[in-house]
């Protein structure tokens, strides 16, 4: 039977390219989105002709009530769930602290990190049941570098990833669940349109070691490795996909 994988934030970027990987891989998927219900049916027909099952699931993971009716749809659809990829995030256009809000903090940690922990919570729930379960967080190298004068609120939100991933890790390890947390450098995805930047991946490029931002299939790969029988005595473990910065 095959495994079962909810990818959040799945309708474009590096969650779109991790859900194609894991349809080839033979992972049936649970799409989830937010607003771009147009992007997650392209994703979700290119998993049906890989040869997998694939259905949508619409939350917005900042309200719990939400993020409980999707999983409810979760086990109607696929009765089960072993794998997770924690993608959905958000960031807002770069400001200096002094310039944040109290509803632009509000907003980012409630997507970022309480909504993803909440997701972890409800795959854990599930992967208890099933004896075994693999989950990846996508945090980002912000987390180190603090995105100072730009994005120190999305970059403090992802710092938070790194401390759960760690702490969940050593409570479910013991149940068969691993939990991981990947951390993308610069990458070419939509992302930086979202933060006012549409050019910032080729911009700062001559920052990076390898001189060149990261594509989203590049950050893909390494998720599934996590995820795969491959990384089975990985745990609690931090891996940065940066091209060296």
């Amino acid at each position: 039977m095959a495994e079962t994988l909810l990818i959040t934030g799945a309708s474009t970027g590096i969650g779109a390219a991790t859900a194609r990987l894991a349809a080839v891989a033979g992972y049936d998927l649970a799409i989830h989105y937010r607003k771009d219900i147009a992007g997650a049916e392209r994703v979700a027909q290119d998993a049906k002709d890989a040869g997998v099952r694939a259905k949508l699931f619409q939350a917005d993971v900042a309200d719990p009530t939400q993020i409980t009716s999707m999983f409810a749809g979760i086990d109607t659809t696929f009765g089960t769930l072993t794998a997770l990829v924690n993608n959905a995030g958000i960031v807002d256009l770069a400001a200096p602290v002094t310039e944040l809000s109290h509803a632009r903090l509000k907003r980012m940690f409630d997507v970022n990190v309480i909504g993803a922990m909440l997701v972890a919570k409800e795959a854990v729930l599930r992967m208890q049941r099933a004896g075994k379960g693999a989950i990846v967080n996508v945090g980002s190298v912000a987390s180190r570098t603090g995105s100072a004068n730009e994005y120190v609120d999305y970059a403090a939100s992802k710092a938070a990833i790194d401390t759960f991933t760690k702490g969940l890790a050593e409570e479910v390890a013991v149940q068969n669940i691993r939990v991981n947390c990947l951390r993308p450098g610069i990458t070419d995805t939509e992302i930086h349109a979202k933060g006012g930047a549409p050019d910032r991946a080729q911009r700062l490029a001559h920052k990076i070691p390898m001189q060149r931002a990261g594509t989203a299939t590049e950050i893909a790969r390494s998720i599934l490795f996590l995820l795969s029988d491959e990384a089975s005595y990985i745990t609690g473990a931090t891996l940065d996909v940066s091209g060296g910065r």
